[in-house]
Protein backbone atom coordinates (compact mmCIF):
# COMPACT_ATOMS: atom_id res chain seq x y z
CA UNK A 1 0.00 0.00 0.00
CA UNK A 2 2.91 2.36 0.70
CA UNK A 3 4.30 1.63 -2.75
CA UNK A 4 0.88 2.38 -4.31
CA UNK A 5 0.59 5.71 -2.45
CA UNK A 6 4.07 6.72 -3.63
CA UNK A 7 3.15 5.76 -7.20
CA UNK A 8 -0.06 7.81 -6.98
CA UNK A 9 1.85 10.84 -5.69
CA UNK A 10 4.40 10.48 -8.52
CA UNK A 11 1.62 10.23 -11.11
CA UNK A 12 -0.13 13.36 -9.79
CA UNK A 13 3.17 15.23 -9.67
CA UNK A 14 4.08 14.34 -13.23
CA UNK A 15 0.62 15.44 -14.49
CA UNK A 16 0.79 18.68 -12.49
CA UNK A 17 4.17 19.54 -13.99
CA UNK A 18 2.82 19.26 -17.52
CA UNK A 19 0.48 16.78 -19.12
CA UNK A 20 1.35 18.08 -22.57
CA UNK A 21 4.85 16.68 -22.28
CA UNK A 22 6.04 13.09 -22.19
CA UNK A 23 4.07 11.02 -19.71
CA UNK A 24 5.20 7.85 -17.98
CA UNK A 25 2.87 5.10 -19.27
CA UNK A 26 3.58 2.90 -16.24
CA UNK A 27 2.34 5.59 -13.85
CA UNK A 28 -0.86 6.15 -15.91
CA UNK A 29 -1.59 2.45 -15.89
CA UNK A 30 -2.13 2.67 -12.14
CA UNK A 31 -5.26 4.84 -12.69
CA UNK A 32 -7.14 2.59 -15.07
CA UNK A 33 -10.65 1.80 -13.78
CA UNK A 34 -10.39 -1.90 -14.35
CA UNK A 35 -7.34 -2.05 -12.09
CA UNK A 36 -9.27 -0.47 -9.18
CA UNK A 37 -11.10 -2.43 -6.47
CA UNK A 38 -14.77 -3.30 -7.01
CA UNK A 39 -15.97 -0.89 -4.31
CA UNK A 40 -14.10 2.02 -5.93
CA UNK A 41 -15.51 1.18 -9.33
CA UNK A 42 -19.10 0.95 -7.98
CA UNK A 43 -18.70 4.30 -6.22
CA UNK A 44 -17.50 5.87 -9.47
CA UNK A 45 -20.50 4.42 -11.41
CA UNK A 46 -22.98 5.68 -8.80
CA UNK A 47 -21.40 9.12 -8.89
CA UNK A 48 -21.66 9.17 -12.69
CA UNK A 49 -25.34 8.17 -12.56
CA UNK A 50 -26.08 10.93 -10.07
CA UNK A 51 -24.30 13.41 -12.33
CA UNK A 52 -26.43 12.30 -15.29
CA UNK A 53 -29.59 12.66 -13.22
CA UNK A 54 -28.64 16.21 -12.25
CA UNK A 55 -27.98 17.08 -15.88
CA UNK A 56 -31.36 15.59 -16.91
CA UNK A 57 -33.17 17.57 -14.21
CA UNK A 58 -31.42 20.75 -15.33
CA UNK A 59 -32.43 20.13 -18.95
CA UNK A 60 -36.07 19.52 -17.93
CA UNK A 61 -36.13 22.73 -15.94
CA UNK A 62 -34.70 24.64 -18.90
CA UNK A 63 -37.36 23.16 -21.21
CA UNK A 64 -40.15 24.11 -18.78
CA UNK A 65 -38.79 27.64 -18.55
CA UNK A 66 -38.71 27.90 -22.35
CA UNK A 67 -42.32 26.65 -22.59
CA UNK A 68 -43.45 29.13 -19.94
CA UNK A 69 -41.68 31.95 -21.79
CA UNK A 70 -43.38 30.94 -25.05
CA UNK A 71 -46.80 30.83 -23.36
CA UNK A 72 -46.14 34.17 -21.70
CA UNK A 73 -45.10 35.64 -25.05
CA UNK A 74 -48.28 34.36 -26.73
CA UNK A 75 -50.47 35.76 -23.95
CA UNK A 76 -48.61 39.08 -24.10
CA UNK A 77 -49.37 39.27 -27.81
CA UNK A 78 -53.03 38.55 -27.06
CA UNK A 79 -53.13 41.34 -24.48
CA UNK A 80 -51.59 43.74 -26.97
CA UNK A 81 -54.18 42.87 -29.60
CA UNK A 82 -56.98 43.67 -27.13
CA UNK A 83 -55.22 46.62 -25.50
CA UNK A 84 -57.93 48.96 -26.78
CA UNK A 85 -60.25 47.86 -24.01
CA UNK A 86 -57.57 48.79 -21.47
CA UNK A 87 -57.69 45.35 -19.88
CA UNK A 88 -54.92 43.99 -17.73
CA UNK A 89 -54.74 40.22 -17.67
CA UNK A 90 -53.18 38.06 -15.04
CA UNK A 91 -52.36 34.42 -15.63
CA UNK A 92 -52.53 31.99 -12.76
CA UNK A 93 -52.10 28.40 -13.89
CA UNK A 94 -54.59 27.87 -16.73
CA UNK A 95 -56.84 30.73 -15.59
CA UNK A 96 -56.72 34.26 -16.92
CA UNK A 97 -58.30 37.09 -14.96
CA UNK A 98 -59.17 40.46 -16.52
CA UNK A 99 -59.33 43.47 -14.27
CA UNK A 100 -61.46 45.73 -16.43
CA UNK A 101 -60.85 48.77 -18.62
CA UNK A 102 -59.81 52.27 -17.64
CA UNK A 103 -63.39 53.44 -18.22
CA UNK A 104 -64.56 51.12 -15.46
CA UNK A 105 -61.63 51.85 -13.15
CA UNK A 106 -63.61 54.03 -10.76
CA UNK A 107 -66.48 51.56 -10.68
CA UNK A 108 -64.19 48.61 -9.97
CA UNK A 109 -62.44 50.39 -7.12
CA UNK A 110 -65.72 50.91 -5.32
CA UNK A 111 -67.24 48.15 -3.15
CA UNK A 112 -70.04 47.70 -5.68
CA UNK A 113 -67.46 47.35 -8.48
CA UNK A 114 -65.53 44.74 -6.51
CA UNK A 115 -68.65 42.67 -5.91
CA UNK A 116 -69.63 42.96 -9.55
CA UNK A 117 -66.16 41.87 -10.66
CA UNK A 118 -66.24 38.84 -8.37
CA UNK A 119 -69.48 37.62 -9.93
CA UNK A 120 -68.75 38.58 -13.55
CA UNK A 121 -67.51 35.71 -15.77
CA UNK A 122 -65.70 38.28 -17.93
CA UNK A 123 -63.22 38.60 -15.06
CA UNK A 124 -63.03 34.90 -14.12
CA UNK A 125 -62.74 32.29 -16.84
CA UNK A 126 -60.54 29.40 -17.97
CA UNK A 127 -58.45 29.71 -21.11
CA UNK A 128 -59.28 26.92 -23.58
CA UNK A 129 -56.46 26.93 -26.13
CA UNK A 130 -56.63 23.60 -28.02
CA UNK A 131 -55.66 23.72 -31.69
CA UNK A 132 -57.64 20.59 -32.53
CA UNK A 133 -60.89 22.50 -31.90
CA UNK A 134 -60.34 24.77 -34.92
CA UNK A 135 -62.89 24.46 -37.73
CA UNK A 136 -60.12 23.69 -40.25
CA UNK A 137 -58.63 20.81 -38.22
CA UNK A 138 -59.07 17.12 -39.06
CA UNK A 139 -57.41 14.57 -36.79
CA UNK A 140 -57.17 10.79 -36.84
CA UNK A 141 -58.09 10.43 -33.19
CA UNK A 142 -61.56 11.80 -32.46
CA UNK A 143 -62.27 13.79 -29.31
CA UNK A 144 -65.45 13.82 -27.21
CA UNK A 145 -66.42 16.63 -24.86
CA UNK A 146 -68.87 14.42 -23.03
CA UNK A 147 -65.93 13.06 -21.02
CA UNK A 148 -64.74 16.54 -19.98
CA UNK A 149 -65.62 17.78 -16.50
CA UNK A 150 -66.77 21.29 -17.43
CA UNK A 151 -66.62 23.77 -14.59
CA UNK A 152 -67.32 27.48 -14.76
CA UNK A 153 -66.73 29.75 -17.76
CA UNK A 154 -64.29 29.38 -20.65
CA UNK A 155 -62.75 31.63 -23.29
CA UNK A 156 -61.65 30.11 -26.59
CA UNK A 157 -58.16 30.72 -27.97
CA UNK A 158 -56.23 29.49 -30.99
CA UNK A 159 -52.45 29.58 -30.58
CA UNK A 160 -52.78 32.36 -28.03
CA UNK A 161 -55.25 34.44 -30.07
CA UNK A 162 -58.86 35.06 -29.08
CA UNK A 163 -61.48 33.18 -31.08
CA UNK A 164 -65.22 32.47 -31.04
CA UNK A 165 -67.59 29.59 -31.59
CA UNK A 166 -68.93 29.24 -35.15
CA UNK A 167 -72.45 30.44 -35.92
CA UNK A 168 -72.75 28.24 -38.96
CA UNK A 169 -72.86 24.54 -39.80
CA UNK A 170 -69.38 22.97 -39.64
CA UNK A 171 -68.51 19.98 -41.92
CA UNK A 172 -68.36 16.59 -40.25
CA UNK A 173 -65.03 15.24 -38.98
CA UNK A 174 -63.76 18.76 -38.30
CA UNK A 175 -62.80 20.26 -34.93
CA UNK A 176 -61.10 16.99 -33.99
CA UNK A 177 -64.36 15.04 -33.68
CA UNK A 178 -67.07 13.26 -35.68
CA UNK A 179 -69.92 15.73 -35.11
CA UNK A 180 -68.75 19.35 -34.59
CA UNK A 181 -70.85 21.47 -32.22
CA UNK A 182 -71.74 25.00 -33.37
CA UNK A 183 -73.87 27.82 -31.95
CA UNK A 184 -77.29 27.72 -33.62
CA UNK A 185 -78.15 31.26 -32.42
CA UNK A 186 -76.25 34.54 -32.77
CA UNK A 187 -73.76 35.72 -30.19
CA UNK A 188 -75.33 38.26 -27.80
CA UNK A 189 -74.63 41.96 -27.60
CA UNK A 190 -72.95 43.30 -24.49
CA UNK A 191 -76.10 44.99 -23.18
CA UNK A 192 -77.94 41.63 -23.27
CA UNK A 193 -75.74 40.17 -20.54
CA UNK A 194 -75.76 36.39 -20.10
CA UNK A 195 -77.95 34.54 -22.61
CA UNK A 196 -78.73 30.87 -23.26
CA UNK A 197 -78.06 29.51 -26.73
CA UNK A 198 -78.83 26.18 -28.40
CA UNK A 199 -76.02 24.01 -29.72
CA UNK A 200 -76.22 21.75 -32.77
CA UNK A 201 -74.04 18.92 -34.06
CA UNK A 202 -73.63 18.19 -37.79
CA UNK A 203 -73.97 14.59 -38.95
CA UNK A 204 -75.10 12.82 -42.13
CA UNK A 205 -75.85 16.06 -44.04
CA UNK A 206 -78.05 17.32 -41.22
CA UNK A 207 -76.66 20.48 -39.63
CA UNK A 208 -78.64 19.92 -36.44
CA UNK A 209 -78.70 16.13 -36.32
CA UNK A 210 -77.70 16.35 -32.64
CA UNK A 211 -79.42 18.91 -30.44
CA UNK A 212 -76.93 19.06 -27.63
CA UNK A 213 -77.42 20.60 -24.21
CA UNK A 214 -77.76 24.41 -24.35
CA UNK A 215 -74.91 26.61 -23.10
CA UNK A 216 -74.63 30.14 -21.69
CA UNK A 217 -72.78 32.94 -23.50
CA UNK A 218 -71.78 36.48 -22.55
CA UNK A 219 -70.05 39.24 -24.49
CA UNK A 220 -67.35 41.12 -22.58
CA UNK A 221 -65.83 44.54 -22.98
CA UNK A 222 -63.06 44.10 -25.52
CA UNK A 223 -65.00 42.17 -28.21
CA UNK A 224 -64.60 38.67 -26.82
CA UNK A 225 -67.03 36.05 -25.50
CA UNK A 226 -67.04 33.64 -22.58
CA UNK A 227 -68.95 30.36 -22.61
CA UNK A 228 -70.38 28.15 -19.91
CA UNK A 229 -70.10 24.78 -21.61
CA UNK A 230 -72.19 21.74 -20.72
CA UNK A 231 -71.40 18.06 -21.45
CA UNK A 232 -72.80 17.06 -24.89
CA UNK A 233 -75.59 14.55 -25.14
CA UNK A 234 -73.44 11.83 -26.70
CA UNK A 235 -70.09 10.96 -28.28
CA UNK A 236 -68.33 11.88 -30.46
CA UNK A 237 -69.30 15.55 -30.16
CA UNK A 238 -66.97 18.47 -29.39
CA UNK A 239 -67.23 22.26 -29.26
CA UNK A 240 -65.70 24.10 -32.21
CA UNK A 241 -63.57 27.25 -32.42
CA UNK A 242 -64.16 29.17 -35.65
CA UNK A 243 -60.80 29.95 -37.25
CA UNK A 244 -62.48 32.66 -39.34
CA UNK A 245 -63.18 34.76 -36.24
CA UNK A 246 -59.51 35.41 -35.48
CA UNK A 247 -60.02 38.88 -36.92
CA UNK A 248 -62.57 39.63 -34.19
CA UNK A 249 -59.84 39.62 -31.56
CA UNK A 250 -58.25 42.64 -33.29
CA UNK A 251 -61.37 44.81 -33.22
CA UNK A 252 -61.13 48.02 -31.20
CA UNK A 253 -63.46 49.18 -28.47
CA UNK A 254 -65.45 51.34 -30.87
CA UNK A 255 -65.77 48.48 -33.36
CA UNK A 256 -67.91 45.39 -33.64
CA UNK A 257 -67.14 42.14 -35.45
CA UNK A 258 -69.67 41.55 -38.24
CA UNK A 259 -70.21 39.05 -41.02
CA UNK A 260 -72.93 38.44 -43.58
CA UNK A 261 -72.07 34.83 -44.42
CA UNK A 262 -70.60 33.89 -40.98
CA UNK A 263 -67.38 33.00 -42.81
CA UNK A 264 -65.77 36.30 -43.72
CA UNK A 265 -65.61 38.52 -40.66
CA UNK A 266 -64.51 42.16 -40.38
CA UNK A 267 -64.25 44.92 -37.80
CA UNK A 268 -66.90 47.59 -38.31
CA UNK A 269 -66.70 50.96 -36.57
CA UNK A 270 -69.82 51.75 -34.58
CA UNK A 271 -71.52 54.93 -35.65
CA UNK A 272 -72.51 57.26 -32.91
CA UNK A 273 -76.17 58.07 -32.99
CA UNK A 274 -76.45 61.82 -33.26
CA UNK A 275 -79.23 63.50 -31.32
CA UNK A 276 -82.21 64.28 -33.52
CA UNK A 277 -83.25 67.94 -33.74
CA UNK A 278 -86.96 68.63 -33.47
CA UNK A 279 -88.45 72.16 -33.56
CA UNK A 280 -91.75 73.45 -34.94
CA UNK A 281 -93.70 76.71 -34.91
CA UNK A 282 -97.10 77.27 -36.57
CA UNK A 283 -99.87 79.88 -36.48
CA UNK A 284 -103.56 80.16 -37.37
CA UNK A 285 -104.27 83.27 -39.51
CA UNK A 286 -107.99 83.69 -38.81
CA UNK A 287 -110.72 83.70 -36.18
CA UNK A 288 -111.91 80.87 -33.94
CA UNK A 289 -115.35 80.89 -32.33
CA UNK A 290 -116.78 78.42 -29.87
CA UNK A 291 -115.60 74.85 -29.73
CA UNK A 292 -113.00 73.64 -32.23
CA UNK A 293 -111.84 70.11 -31.47
CA UNK A 294 -108.52 70.44 -33.24
CA UNK A 295 -106.97 73.65 -34.51
CA UNK A 296 -105.37 73.21 -37.92
CA UNK A 297 -102.47 75.62 -37.88
CA UNK A 298 -102.03 76.14 -41.61
CA UNK A 299 -99.16 78.63 -41.51
CA UNK A 300 -96.07 76.58 -40.61
CA UNK A 301 -92.93 78.67 -40.12
CA UNK A 302 -90.57 76.05 -38.67
CA UNK A 303 -90.79 72.25 -38.90
CA UNK A 304 -87.36 70.74 -38.18
CA UNK A 305 -87.66 66.99 -37.83
CA UNK A 306 -90.96 66.83 -39.74
CA UNK A 307 -92.95 66.14 -36.62
CA UNK A 308 -95.82 68.59 -37.27
CA UNK A 309 -98.57 67.91 -39.84
CA UNK A 310 -100.21 71.09 -41.16
CA UNK A 311 -103.16 69.19 -42.64
CA UNK A 312 -104.21 67.71 -39.31
CA UNK A 313 -102.66 70.21 -36.86
CA UNK A 314 -101.14 67.28 -34.93
CA UNK A 315 -97.53 66.98 -33.77
CA UNK A 316 -96.25 63.39 -33.63
CA UNK A 317 -93.11 62.80 -31.54
CA UNK A 318 -90.45 61.33 -33.86
CA UNK A 319 -88.21 60.13 -30.99
CA UNK A 320 -88.45 59.42 -27.28
CA UNK A 321 -87.40 62.29 -25.07
CA UNK A 322 -88.28 65.43 -23.11
CA UNK A 323 -90.28 68.06 -25.03
CA UNK A 324 -91.40 71.59 -24.29
CA UNK A 325 -94.52 73.08 -25.94
CA UNK A 326 -96.09 76.54 -26.04
CA UNK A 327 -99.45 77.76 -27.36
CA UNK A 328 -101.12 81.20 -27.34
CA UNK A 329 -104.38 83.03 -28.12
CA UNK A 330 -105.66 86.59 -28.54
CA UNK A 331 -109.16 87.73 -27.57
CA UNK A 332 -111.01 91.09 -27.56
CA UNK A 333 -114.50 90.29 -26.29
CA UNK A 334 -115.62 91.76 -22.98
CA UNK A 335 -117.09 89.34 -20.46
CA UNK A 336 -116.29 86.31 -22.61
CA UNK A 337 -114.05 83.52 -21.38
CA UNK A 338 -111.66 81.97 -23.93
CA UNK A 339 -109.85 78.67 -23.28
CA UNK A 340 -107.28 76.76 -25.37
CA UNK A 341 -106.18 73.32 -24.16
CA UNK A 342 -103.05 71.34 -24.95
CA UNK A 343 -104.00 67.70 -25.58
CA UNK A 344 -101.45 64.84 -25.39
CA UNK A 345 -102.61 61.33 -26.33
CA UNK A 346 -106.25 62.42 -25.75
CA UNK A 347 -105.49 63.89 -22.28
CA UNK A 348 -106.08 67.60 -21.64
CA UNK A 349 -102.94 68.64 -19.81
CA UNK A 350 -102.57 72.48 -19.96
CA UNK A 351 -104.82 75.49 -20.63
CA UNK A 352 -104.33 79.00 -22.04
CA UNK A 353 -107.10 81.08 -20.43
CA UNK A 354 -108.29 84.67 -20.98
CA UNK A 355 -111.26 86.49 -19.38
CA UNK A 356 -111.67 90.23 -20.09
CA UNK A 357 -114.08 92.13 -17.80
CA UNK A 358 -114.29 95.17 -20.10
CA UNK A 359 -113.84 95.86 -23.75
CA UNK A 360 -110.14 95.49 -24.60
CA UNK A 361 -107.69 93.11 -26.23
CA UNK A 362 -105.58 90.62 -24.35
CA UNK A 363 -103.33 87.70 -25.19
CA UNK A 364 -102.34 84.59 -23.28
CA UNK A 365 -99.32 82.31 -23.65
CA UNK A 366 -98.88 78.96 -21.88
CA UNK A 367 -95.98 76.50 -21.82
CA UNK A 368 -95.78 72.84 -20.89
CA UNK A 369 -92.84 70.42 -20.52
CA UNK A 370 -93.23 66.64 -20.50
CA UNK A 371 -91.69 63.29 -21.41
CA UNK A 372 -93.02 61.64 -24.57
CA UNK A 373 -92.49 58.29 -26.14
CA UNK A 374 -92.01 57.95 -29.84
CA UNK A 375 -95.30 58.29 -31.69
CA UNK A 376 -97.08 60.36 -29.01
CA UNK A 377 -99.66 62.79 -30.51
CA UNK A 378 -100.00 66.42 -29.39
CA UNK A 379 -102.48 69.07 -30.58
CA UNK A 380 -104.44 72.13 -29.36
CA UNK A 381 -108.21 72.41 -28.98
CA UNK A 382 -110.31 75.62 -28.78
CA UNK A 383 -112.76 74.80 -26.02
CA UNK A 384 -114.76 78.04 -25.75
CA UNK A 385 -114.74 81.82 -26.44
CA UNK A 386 -113.40 83.71 -29.39
CA UNK A 387 -109.86 84.11 -30.66
CA UNK A 388 -108.67 86.25 -33.51
CA UNK A 389 -105.64 86.69 -35.72
CA UNK A 390 -104.83 88.11 -39.14
CA UNK A 391 -102.66 86.94 -42.01
CA UNK A 392 -99.84 89.20 -40.82
CA UNK A 393 -100.12 88.48 -37.09
CA UNK A 394 -99.06 85.45 -35.11
CA UNK A 395 -101.39 85.58 -32.11
CA UNK A 396 -102.89 82.08 -32.34
CA UNK A 397 -99.76 79.93 -32.26
CA UNK A 398 -98.52 76.43 -31.42
CA UNK A 399 -94.91 75.27 -31.20
CA UNK A 400 -92.45 73.02 -29.42
CA UNK A 401 -88.92 71.61 -29.25
CA UNK A 402 -87.11 68.43 -28.26
CA UNK A 403 -84.93 69.24 -25.25
CA UNK A 404 -83.35 65.85 -24.45
CA UNK A 405 -83.40 62.72 -26.59
CA UNK A 406 -83.66 59.42 -24.71
CA UNK A 407 -82.30 56.06 -25.88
Amino acid sequence: MAVLAVAVFVALSSCAVGCSGSTNSTELMLWRMEDQPLAVRLAAVIKEVESLRCEQTTLQQQQQQQQQQQQQSALTQTRRSSREDGAQEKVAGTHMFTYGSHDDEDDLRSPEGDSRRRGDPCFHYTVLDQAWRATNTTSKFKMCDRNVKWKGWYRLFYNGKSIQMPERCVPVNKCGTHSPLWLSGPHPKRRQGIVTRSVCGHWKKRCCAFRSNPIQVKKCRGNYFVYKFAPPTSCYLAYCADINTLVCGRCRRNQSCVSRDKINWRCKTKRRRSSKKVHFFASYPGQLLGKVNRIKYSKVLVNVGRGFNRRTGVFKAPVKGVYQFFFSTQTANSGLKTDLWLVINSYWVAVSHTHIPRRSSAGSLSTYMTFLRRGAKVYVTHNCGRSWASASSTTITFGGSLLVQMR
